[in-house]
Parts: structure tokens; C-alpha cells; sequence
């Protein structure tokens, strides 16, 4: 017999991994799109090269581990590292660098760790970080956006340019490739030049760079996409962009000329994917609400540092990873009071 329920809930919310990673995956479509029509093919060969690696080296480390394989390959969870990766690394990235850092993501930070739920750092920004760092100049060689290239690849040609390192005849690397928006700014600064003057070059939009800013703007709708379907919570992402936004309006406050205006931060280089889709992970982001809040601004702060005195002209993986380390000690001292307990005495 089947009777009716009366008492709460009576909604279900979204609480497989399968789900919650396919809704991720979903969200991130517009931010591919738009990748793509800017700078060409590349990408999408990165997402079909980088997903069959994840999935390969998921599977062969079930197998050794003795552990069920499908169930772990149809949570997503590995596809979601892989697009995550492709979308953080440049568009013309040498084949064999991509299976490395999946390789990495999949093995070493996920798997050695004991799977999905166990691993303390994001797969997808330690095979970023470790790439970065091994080779800088693969890993800041971007493609300049469409409006800006004269000599925007076809599919063959990006095939040809991943695989084999080869390009067109009469082109050459310099005549496709150009600074990234955080790259340029910095190098101009260096170099004496006022916010002022380095925006008068036609890399530059409304606030960020042609083609970057409304890339970030996709991005952007798919986070508040995910918002909305409460797939994540408001206080990652608002934590983060708040902080980054606020520290780089006080230092534009005091010389505007040496520190760009606050949107460029937000939408320029890795913030938006960051916020949303990077520092949002549930295994290894902070997990309580005051703690979350702790954890964004943190990072927001450490990407605005190190973009401004550090070493990298970005600064989204470093951060996030630095906070992976911290994530449980700022759990340890946010935890809620549990209902009923009090201050110690008793009435």
C-alpha cells in the first residue's frame, strides 16, 4: 500500500555525483563556445584528447587498485578535470603536454590519494601548476583572439600545429601568438607605461581585453546558471571576485595609472573560471559556509598579490591550491554551533 507523503521535503535536490558533475559540464558549454569561435579549434582537440586520457588513466589505476571501473568513469568526475585543464591551458598546447598533465591530475593528486572524495589538491590546477612551471613558454604561447588574427587556424592546420609542432607555410609563431591581456599589462608596466597608455593598443575592450572580457562573460552566466540550479552555493564565488574586486579598486583608488581598474581583474586571465568552476569543488574547498567565505576572499587576495608582485602574470592556480593546503584548518575553526549547545552553562 502506498500512502502520501505529508511532511518535508518535498522537492529532491541534485545530490549524485553524476548529476552534479553533468550539470558542471553543462554550465561550461557557453565559456567552450565562446573559446572556441575566438581562438579556433584548438580547443575542442584539447577536450577530446584530454577526456580519452582521464578516462584511460582512471581506468588502468582502478584496475591496479582492484576497484569497480564504471561506476567511477560514469560519475564524470575525470571529464570534468580534463575540460577543466583544456580550458586553463593555451589552445595550440603541444599533444604530449596535455596527456602529461592529465597523466599527473589523474594518478598522482587524484588516484594516489585514494579517488574522488580523498585528494587535497584540484587535479586540474596541480597538472597546471606543475606544466607552468616545467614549461613557461608552451604554457603563456595564446593564440591572439579572432579580431586580432590575421591568420586564424583551420581544423587541419590546428591539428597539424598540436600534434606536430608544425605551421602553415609563411606563418611563424610570432604572427599567431600574442601576450595574454595579464601578460601585456604587466610587461607595459615594467616598462614605465601608464594603465593609460598601454590601453590605447588594439588589444584592449571596455574593460578587459578583446575577446578575453566576453569570454569571461560566458563564463560568468554559466556560474550564475549553476547558482541557480543550486548546484553551487554564492559564497565561493562571491568571496573571491568581492575580495579580488576590492583590493584592486583600493590600489587603483591610490595611482590609477599603475594599477588598472578592478573589472580587469575580474575578467581577464583565469578569476571567473576560478570562482565558479576551480574553488567551488566540494572535495577540496572549505565546506562550511563561514569557512567558505574565509576560504574565496583568501584566494581572491593571493591571485591579486601574486598578479601584482609576483612572479606569474596569473595567479588563479597557485591560490587555489594554497588554500586546498589550508581548506581543513579553516573548516577546524568554522564549524556551526551545534542546536542545543550553549556557552557552558547550564540553567
Amino acid at each position: 500500500m502506498e500512502f502520501q507523503t505529508l511532511s518535508s521535503p518535498h522537492s529532491e535536490r541534485v545530490n549524485s555525483v553524476s548529476e552534479v558533475m553533468s550539470q558542471v559540464l553543462l554550465a561550461l558549454l557557453p565559456a567552450i563556445i565562446a573559446m572556441t569561435y575566438y581562438f579556433g579549434w584548438g580547443l575542442l582537440i584539447k577536450l577530446v584528447l584530454a577526456s580519452l586520457t582521464a578516462l584511460a588513466a582512471e581506468a588502468a589505476m582502478l584496475w591496479v587498485r582492484s576497484r569497480p571501473i564504471c561506476p567511477a568513469l560514469l560519475d564524470l568526475s575525470a571529464i570534468l578535470t580534463a575540460w577543466l585543464f583544456a580550458l586553463a591551458t593555451p589552445p595550440l598546447l603541444p599533444w604530449w603536454m596535455t596527456v602529461l598533465g592529465m597523466l599527473f591530475a589523474i594518478i598522482l593528486v587524484k588516484q594516489l590519494y585514494g579517488g574522488l572524495g580523498y585528494n587535497p589538491f584540484n587535479p586540474a590546477m596541480a597538472a597546471y601548476v606543475l606544466l607552468l612551471i616545467s614549461y613557461p613558454v608552451e604554457m603563456t604561447s595564446w593564440l591572439s583572439p579572432r579580431m586580432l588574427n590575421e591568420h586564424l587556424l583551420g581544423f587541419g592546420e590546428t591539428l597539424g600545429a598540436i600534434f606536430q609542432g608544425t605551421l602553415p607555410a609563411g606563418l611563424t609563431w610570432d604572427s599567431i601568438a600574442g601576450a595574454t591581456p595579464l601578460n601585456e599589462m604587466r610587461l607595459q608596466l615594467g616598462m614605465n607605461h601608464t594603465v593609460s597608455e598601454i590601453r590605447q593598443g588594439p588589444l584592449w575592450g571596455s574593460y578587459g581585453a578583446k575577446g578575453w572580457e566576453w569570454i569571461g562573460n560566458w563564463i560568468l552566466l554559466g556560474g550564475l546558471w549553476m547558482l541557480y540550479k543550486r548546484t553551487i552555493t554564492w559564497h565561493i564565488p562571491a568571496s573571491m571576485l568581492g575580495s579580488l574586486l576590492l583590493v584592486s579598486l583600493f590600489f587603483f583608488s591610490l595611482d590609477p595609472e599603475t594599477h588598472p581598474f578592478g573589472l580587469f581583474h575580474l575578467f581577464s586571465g583565469g578569476a571567473m573560471l576560478g570562482a565558479f568552476f576551480i574553488a567551488t569543488d566540494p572535495v577540496t574547498a572549505s565546506t562550511t559556509k563561514r569557512g567558505q567565505l574565509i576560504y574565496g576572499a583568501a584566494i581572491g587576495l593571493i591571485v591579486y598579490i601574486i598578479r601584482t608582485w609576483g612572479g606569474y602574470p596569473d595567479a588563479v592556480a597557485f591560490a587555489v591550491l594554497l588554500l586546498n593546503l589550508a581548506a581543513p584548518t579553516i573548516d577546524y575553526y568554522t564549524q556551526p554551533r551545534v542546536v542545543g549547545q550553549g556557552d557552558g552553562q547550564h540553567g
